[in-house]
């Protein structure tokens, strides 16, 4: 498993380092709603990206960010944290990312009231006990070494009362693992749900989108080998979740005391 983070490292630091363009601010799969429902609203600026904010806009469904201390963990390129303190009213919002060449992107690239980014892992995360309302985490988690430690993490840092929103995908074999892990260390679940045929929606949507940024802005030596980590069609990810051998989940858990 250690082995597994650290190949994720090395691949985002890579990233961050050799593809700089400031447009490029989210690495979700995204989320398309199946039934008809009021567009979200978004800033003409976020339109571009609207399958990637809709994810974050799902799994905070419900939390009232307003005036809260938010947290990201797994903040990538900074897009979902600059949403959100831009567009929900937290106090302050702080994106956490194990590549150095993100943050400093993120720094670089990303504003909103009260946000900054910091270094740091999400199995060692750099803040003292208690010192959020709501900790955000949205596809990062399959990167961790030990999930049940990043829970851990998770519930050291939220205060009573806090919520911890999460998306993910998994192996269909291990989602009753992963149920296990997110309630291992007291967080109460709120609400959960596959969402895999959103997220499979939203890649179909924003395949040809995609496919283009990954022409125009990606290297050609490493083109082939970002197809699959975008979710293009036909690599194995959308494969998974059409054939059901993968599932995409989300959850919301509090901390009670």
């Amino acid at each position: 498993m250690r082995l597994r983070q650290l190949v994720w490292r090395a691949t985002y630091e890579l990233l961050g380092s050799r593809v700089r363009r400031p447009e490029w601010s989210f690495m979700n799969y995204g989320y398309a709603a199946l039934s008809a429902a009021k567009p979200l609203a978004l800033d003409p600026a976020d339109e571009p990206d609207r399958y990637c904010i809709q994810l974050y806009a799902h799994v905070l469904d419900g939390v009232d960010v307003t005036g809260a201390d938010v947290l990201e963990v797994g903040s990538g390129r900074g897009g979902g944290a600059s949403w959100i303190s831009r567009s929900l009213g937290p106090s302050t919002t702080t994106g956490v990312d194990f590549a150095s060449s993100a943050v400093a992107l993120s720094r670089r690239d990303r504003t909103g009231p009260g946000l900054r980014f910091v270094q740091g892992d999400a199995q060692a995360l750099p803040f003292s006990d208690a010192s959020f309302d709501v900790v955000v985490n949205v596809e990062s988690s399959h990167c961790y070494a030990s999930m049940e430690t990043f829970v851990a993490e998770v519930y050291r840092v939220l205060r009573p009362g806090g919520s911890f929103v999460w998306a993910d995908l998994r192996g269909a074999d291990d989602v009753a693992t992963t149920r296990t892990h997110l309630t291992s260390s007291g967080l109460v679940p709120v609400a959960e749900r596959d969402i895999t045929a959103e997220v499979l929606s939203a890649l179909r949507l924003d395949d040809a989108r995609k496919t283009e940024l990954v022409r125009e802005w990606i290297p050609r030596p490493f083109q082939r080998a970002l197809r699959p980590f975008a979710g293009l069609e036909g690599t194995r990810n959308p494969e998974g979740f059409a054939a059901g051998t993968l599932r995409y989940l989300s959850a919301r858990l509090e901390r009670v005391a």
